[in-house]
Order: structure tokens, then C-alpha cells, then sequence
């Protein structure tokens, strides 16, 4: 690893479209509001076999009044301080502007190295006479780039890397850290939670529902275990992502998903269930992730005796479509039951990548079809051979049988649930695939 490098400057300038660009992958939303990108992404990038981390930024506003945009110039300035190399993008198309010479100010104060890009350069061959006035920011020489066609970039990477200080080793966190995606609806308490987590800002926090666009990775050591929570963009349903922006955004928590090894499914307490829950819990369950439910703001709610039990009741009806993920009500404001949710993360994990032995397996297929007889139809019963585990995460299991239209769902969810009987498997779906002798 090579070193960190930021991407900073203005409002609507072209930086995600350059993060885009350097990461070879659409990992920034892209589009033409203002302010689209709000918190740090972070990305790992390669040029000539040389990798570092590239951090994608909110537009930085100096004078900002607008409760987003003041965050998101704290969160460029935490991405700054990280940094090793900071890139300025500029816009040809408008010049040099006051926000470019406070933002120059502002990075130059930083004492970092600054590679200076005048982005939207769109035609090739000589640059337009108004690029010679980006020397009036004092960076030093700047370098025309063309985001959206590639123009340029290979000339800026080459000046990164001249200005990189020393060389870096060693990854952002170990392979064995466990990944987890917190997801749910809007304004759930996902960033809260992980800012407690975390112990600093490290997302923006707001009370306006979607304010977290991007999903955004935090690495938390605890004890000896390395966890990378990764913060996402509410999802809703269809109907009411109208916004391309949030239509992103959606994208963006799916594919969260897609590289997690554990799901927090965050519920609002004083929400209760809604149906859109049962979309972002089904997505995870269709994924095969382990899963953890943790309903929150729990601290809010009037409470006897009975409460817990009876919403616990009522989730369970709820969520009957994954019965075997946990439950834990939590505090992202007061930290309560943290400790809880974290040896939740740990166990559902290692229960999701649980190998169980080809014998093991078969005895209890035995045990299973001794207890309750196989089906049969028009005098023809079905007969189970053998059982195997075919890989993990989920838990996957291959069932030869004598004929497939004889294993009837019922008889399938029979031997899972003596399968999680036997071996626990808590937190983690399983897959039965079925087999036909010969197959």
C-alpha cells in the first residue's frame, strides 16, 4: 500500500466523476446537484502496480450555513487529515472562482502535498487559454483532465506518486475482519449507531431522513477481532425513490450487502415492523447473510414488565420468513447492549461459515427419515440416499434422492429444522439443494 490520497475541492466540480475514473468502478454517486457526494468514500486504486486508498469527498463550502453542507466540509477535512496527497479538482468551464482560492488557502494551511486538476478539459490537443490562469492559485502546475473520456488522468496519477511521501505497507484491516452492513429503512439510527461505535463523527448524523447516500466503511477493533461496519443509505420502497440521486443510493445499500458478512437490520422501536423492513431483512436473507436484528432507540420507549416480551412476540410473526436470526433492543445514543450486538456479529458470522463433516450429515439424514417416513405419492415414496455440504455462507447442503417431485417443501423444511436442531446454525439461512441420483 502506497498511501492515501484525498479528493477535494468545490461543489459539482467533477471529483466523484474522477473517483470513478481512478477506481476503474461506478463506487461514487455521480450526478449533477450540487452536494450529491456527503460523506468520505473510500476506495482502493492501482497505477503501475503501485495500490493506495483514494478517498472521494463532499464539496467543500468555506463559508457554509446549510447544516449539510457544514458537515460535509468537516467530513472533507477529516478525509484531509488522512491524506497523504491531496488532489484539488478545479472546472475549466468556470475558471478559477472565489471557492477555489479559499479552498486552495485552506489545503495549503494543511502543509500536505497538492496536486493541482483542472477537470472538464474535454478536447484533445492544446488547452484552452483560460487554463493558464490556475497558476494564480499558487499550487504549482496544474494538470488538464478529462474525467468523463479518461484525458489526463495518467499524467495526474504520475504526479501523485512523485509527490507521495515514503511507501506504506500493510492493509486497512486484516482479511479475517468481519464485514457488517447496517441497513434498514430511513432514519433508523444506522450512523448514530456506528458513530457510538466508532467514538467520533465519523458519519454525518442528522435527523433529516437520507442524509447517509453513500455506504461508507469504519474498521473497529475489539479485543482481538477486527470488524468493518459499513454505513448505508436508507432504503425505501420503490415507489418513493424518485430521486436518480436515491435510486443510487438503493444500489449502493444492495451491493453493501452483497460484500457483508453480517446484516444488522436496524428497526426503529418507536416504528415498530413496517413492510419496507421485510424488503431490506428479505434482500439480506436472499443473499444468504447472516442477520441480526437490532431494534433501536429501545431507550425511548415506556417499558413494564411485559414489553420486551410482547415486541418480541410480535417480531417473531414479523420476521417468520427468517425466524433464525436474533433479536437485541439497543441504544445507539446510550450505547445499551452494544456489547450484546457485538458477540451477536461474532457468533451468527461463525455459524454462517460452520463446515459440518459428510457423516455427520448422514447419520443425522438417518435419524431424520427413521422418526418421520419419507413422502410418497400414487405408491411411489420418495427415498434420501445421501447428504453433503456443499459450501458456506450460507450453510449450503445437497440431498440425493430417487425423485426431486417427491421432496416436497414440507419434508425440505422437516430436515432443515432438524439440521438446526442438531447443529445450532443460529443467525445464518440455510440452502437445500436437491439432487437426483445420477445428477
Amino acid at each position: 500500500m502506497y498511501g492515501t490520497v484525498a479528493i477535494v475541492g468545490r461543489p459539482n466540480v467533477g471529483k466523484s466523476t474522477l473517483f470513478n475514473r481512478l477506481v476503474g468502478k461506478r463506487m461514487s454517486i455521480v450526478d449533477d446537484t450540487p452536494g450529491v457526494t456527503r460523506d468520505r468514500i473510500y476506495s482502493k486504486a492501482e497505477w503501475l502496480d503501485r495500490e493506495f486508498t483514494l478517498i472521494d469527498t463532499g464539496g467543500i463550502e468555506p463559508d457554509a450555513k446549510d447544516v449539510i453542507l457544514s458537515q460535509m466540509r468537516i467530513q472533507a477535512q477529516l478525509a484531509i487529515d488522512k491524506a497523504d496527497v491531496i488532489i484539488l479538482v478545479t472546472d475549466i468551464t468556470t475558471g478559477v472562482t472565489a471557492t477555489d482560492a479559499d479552498v486552495a488557502d485552506m489545503l495549503m494551511k494543511s502543509g500536505k502535498p497538492i496536486v493541482l486538476c483542472v477537470n472538464k478539459c474535454d478536447s484533445i490537443g492544446d488547452v484552452p487559454a483560460d487554463f493558464y490562469e490556475f497558476y494564480n492559485l499558487g499550487l504549482g502546475e496544474p494538470i488538464a483532465v478529462s474525467s468523463v473520456h479518461g484525458h489526463g488522468t495518467g499524467d495526474l496519477l504520475d504526479a501523485v506518486f512523485a509527490a507521495m511521501p515514503e511507501e506504506k505497507s500493510g492493509a486497512d484491516y486484516p482479511e479475517d475482519a468481519i464485514k457488517v452492513a447496517v441497513i434498514g429503512k430511513p432514519n433508523a439510527g444506522k450512523s448514530s449507531l456506528i458513530n457510538k461505535i466508532a467514538g467520533e463523527d465519523r458519519m454525518i448524523v442528522s435527523d433529516i431522513a437520507g442524509t447517509t447516500r453513500d455506504a461508507v466503511d469504519t474498521v473497529v477493533t475489539r479485543g482481538e477481532d477486527t470488524y468493518v461496519f459499513i454505513d448505508t443509505a436508507g432504503i425505501r420502497r420503490k415507489s418513493r425513490v424518485n430521486e436518480q440521486i436515491e435510486k443510487y443510493s438503493v444500489l449502493r445499500a444492495y451491493m453493501a450487502i452483497d460484500r457483508a458478512d453480517v446484516c444488522v437490520i436496524m428497526i426503529d422501536a418507536n416504528e415498530g415492523f413496517t413492510e419496507q423492513d421485510s424488503k431490506v431483512a428479505g434482500y439480506a436473507h436472499e443473499q444468504g447473510k447472516a442477520s441480526v436484528i437490532a431494534i433501536n432507540k429501545w431507550d425511548s420507549i415506556e417499558k413494564d414488565g411485559k414489553t420486551m416480551q410482547e415486541f418480541t412476540k410480535k417480531l417473531e410473526v414479523d420476521f417468520s420468513f427468517m425466524s433464525y436470526a436474533p433479536f437485541v433492543f439497543i441504544s445507539a445514543l446510550t450505547g445499551q447492549r452494544l456489547d450484546k450486538l457485538f458477540e451477536l456479529i461474532k457468533y451468527t458470522c461463525e455459524q454462517n461459515a460452520r463446515r459440518i463433516s459428510t457423516g455427520t450429515l448422514n447419520d443425522l439424514l438417518a435419524y431424520a427419515t427413521a422418526r418421520v417416513q419419507p413422502p410418497s405419492d400414487k405408491g411411489k415414496r420418495l427415498k434420501l440416499y445421501y447428504m453433503t455440504q456443499a459450501s458456506t455462507k450460507p450453510p449450503t447442503f445437497v440431498i440425493f434422492c430417487n425423485k426431486k417431485d417427491l421432496f416436497h417443501y414440507s419434508y425440505q423444511r422437516y430436515i432443515e429444522n432438524r439440521i438446526r436442531e442438531s447443529f445450532g446454525l443460529d443467525g445464518t439461512p440455510i440452502r437445500i439443494i436437491v439432487r437426483e441420483r445420477g445428477e
